[in-house]
This record gives structure tokens, C-alpha cells and sequence, in this order.
């Protein structure tokens, strides 16, 4: 662990003032919050930031639930991103992700059109850093300019702190699934 979780001793009005009006005042500690916004609040302007994006991409979006975890889920498979990894499992399933939808997922498969392209975007916007016009076309033939938007800015956000989480060294939380 390169950046540990700021103990709750050192939890301070800095550390709570970047968090709030972004969680309940119950949950701005670092038991409540987790091993990955207790890291970020050590540069709490950073986190205040940061997590105002990544809350909009989580509650703000115009994307389906389902596809945003599906897309969650597989950069956080390609980046060896565990952390990641099993808070989304859980909240990819909360999303109507199955256990065949997760599975397809580490092998890059999946049983439908639009699925597929959401991986294949994906795959491509991590290798290449851009959408091929195949995987464009059959995207914007299931989802909407906004949707097309929050789908590129999701899969770059969750890419970049799949990059933080790995090299900070931020643990899973203990009760996360595998």
C-alpha cells in the first residue's frame, strides 16, 4: 500500500468538507466510506472534486444501470482492478447483471447486440482511445447522444481510477465480493 486510508484519527474538517453535501454526515468517516474515498480525501480538494464527477456518472446518468456496470465491470477486468471489481460485481447484480452476464464479461462475450458493443467500446476506448465506427453505429442505433456521452465518459473515469486504485495499493473492503 503506497497511500494509506487516512485513520480516523486524522480525519479532519478538510476530510469531512470534501465529502460533504456528497454523503450524509454519518457516513463522512473512514469506516462508513471505505478504504478508496478514505485514501482520496488525503487531497481533499482532489476528492471533492473528483467524486462530484464520479457520483454523477453513478447517479446522474443518463445510462442504464445494467450498462454502466457492464461497462464498469469490464474496465475494471482489464485494468486488474479488484478493488473495483468486487464493488461492482455487487452493484452490477443490484443493476440485473446475472451470473452469465458477469462471466461473459471476463471473457468478453455477451449474449446481446448492444452488450457487446458497450464491451467493444470498452476494449477499444482502453486500447486505441477511441470508439471504431462499427461499434459507433451499432451504439447510437440503442442509445441516445447523452447515453453515447456518459457511456465514453464512464469507461474513462472508472479506467482512471482503476490507475489510482492499483497504484496507490487501495485493499478491498472486507465485505466485497470476489
Amino acid at each position: 500500500m503506497r497511500i494509506p486510508p487516512l485513520p480516523a484519527d486524522e480525519w479532519d474538517d478538510a476530510a469531512d468538507g470534501a465529502l460533504a453535501g456528497l454523503i450524509p454526515a454519518e457516513r463522512r468517516n473512514p469506516e462508513a466510506t471505505g478504504n478508496l474515498v478514505a485514501t482520496l480525501v488525503r487531497h481533499p480538494r482532489l476528492a471533492r472534486n473528483f467524486l462530484r464527477f464520479n457520483f454523477h456518472l453513478l447517479y446522474g446518468t443518463t445510462l442504464p444501470p445494467r450498462l454502466r456496470e457492464l461497462a464498469v465491470l469490464r474496465i475494471a477486468l482489464l485494468s486488474g482492478c479488484d478493488y473495483e471489481w468486487r464493488h461492482h460485481v455487487t452493484m452490477g447484480r443490484d443493476a440485473g447483471l446475472s451470473d452469465a452476464d458477469i462471466a461473459g464479461i471476463e471473457h468478453g462475450e455477451a449474449s446481446d447486440e448492444l452488450d457487446r458493443a458497450v464491451l467493444a467500446a470498452v476494449d477499444e476506448l482502453r486500447s486505441d482511445s477511441t470508439v471504431t465506427d462499427p461499434t459507433w453505429t451499432t451504439l447510437s442505433a440503442h442509445l441516445d447522444e447523452h447515453q453515447l456521452m456518459d457511456l465514453v465518459f464512464t469507461i474513462g473515469c472508472y479506467g482512471a481510477l482503476a490507475m489510482a486504485i492499483n497504484t496507490f495499493g487501495v485493499q478491498p473492503d472486507p465485505d466485497t465480493e470476489r
